[in-house]
């Protein structure tokens, strides 16, 4: 069988080009299924520019996330069956009409979420999750600083952090996403661009700083950051959109504020490691989808014949909340 997928060439969102590949066929513990959507990510242009390569063992095609429907069990897969609708963490693949992965990285796809709906939870709010609760440890009453808060990420993170009775900050480059934030639940915002940030998260808080700071953005933030984070507050960096070079004493102001930094990503976990995140989430967040106490943030949806003009949106920073990826032509996008 040949399928649809996004291929590229390294370089720029117009070395994207969508063409027949084999379909894949699932290995004994992976399931394979039909693509109804999917989205893109940061790390998707990343990978297009020849930056992120692929873990040993995942598909080259693009795309760290899909819903769909079960079409196929490999012979030692047990946990789902044929015809459920799911939704994937994936380590690659995602943009193509078929993908498979193992059994253990995809999620029941709640009833009351349509699949453009779907496609915007996996790869961004199991990301948010992680940073707030695996390695952040939030607590209640904390304060979080959320950076690029009006990406995919960002604007789950603000959610997940209220929903933690704790007390969300973002910065973000336009006036538009931070009402946005604000929407959701941010109690202050920074924008980036004509401000400083760090006074004023310390004058906010009475002095106190932010618990927590949530960065994918790196070095350009970093004087702001160093001044905006409370003593034992927990700097968790999980992006570099501003890169990873440092100018300044650093270290001893690291020191005196007894920070602790923690670098991640979640593409090459384990399956171990991304089963126990998506077993946690589904406990503690998805029912919440259902309830309505959190709501997913689309930007647009495009077919996936237009996932170069998808990048480049992204690349521009123009999105405020997530972009989908329409695979199957016969979704209704009214559904949203």
């Amino acid at each position: 069988m040949i399928m649809k997928a996004a291929q590229f060439k390294a370089g720029g969102p117009e070395g994207i080009y969508i063409d027949d590949v084999p379909v894949p066929k699932p290995l004994p513990n992976e399931i394979l299924i039909k693509v109804m959507a999917t989205a893109i990510n940061r790390a998707d242009t990343l990978q297009r520019k020849g930056l992120y390569p692929p873990p040993p063992g995942a598909s080259d095609i693009l795309g760290l996330e899909a819903v769909g429907i079960v079409q196929q069990l490999g012979t030692d897969s047990g946990k789902w069956k044929v015809g459920d609708r799911v939704m994937g963490l994936l380590p690659g693949g995602g943009n193509a009409e078929y993908v498979a992965a193992h059994e253990d990285l995809f999620l029941k796809l709640p009833q009351s979420l349509d699949f453009l709906t779907a496609a915007a939870i996996p790869e961004v709010w199991l990301t948010a999750f992680q940073l707030l609760h695996t390695i952040g440890k939030v607590q209640k009453g904390e304060t979080v600083l959320i950076h690029g808060g009006g990406s995919g990420v960002g604007t789950a993170l603000t959610q997940l952090v209220k929903l933690a009775d704790a007390i969300p900050f973002v910065t973000a480059g336009t006036q538009e996403k931070l009402d946005k934030a604000k929407s959701l639940g941010a109690f202050a915002g920074f924008n980036y661009k004509n401000e400083t940030f760090g006074g004023k998260v310390i004058e906010i808080t009475a002095g106190k700083g932010a618990n927590i700071i949530l960065d994918c953005v790196g070095g350009s933030f970093y004087e702001d950051n160093i001044e905006a984070v409370a003593v034992d507050g927990r700097w968790i960096v999980y992006g570099l959109m501003g890169g990873g070079n440092i100018n300044g004493d650093f270290l001893s102001k690291l020191l005196r504020k007894r920070i602790t930094i923690t670098g991640t990503t979640l593409r090459a976990r384990s399956v171990q490691y991304k089963k126990e995140l998506i077993d946690n989430f589904s406990k503690m967040v998805l029912p919440n989808f259902e309830s309505g106490k959190l709501q997913v943030v689309i930007d647009t949806v495009m077919p996936l014949s237009n996932l170069a003009e998808a990048h480049s949106l992204m690349e521009a920073n123009k999105n405020n909340g997530k972009i989908i990826i329409q695979v199957d032509e016969n979704l209704n996008k009214d559904e949203l």
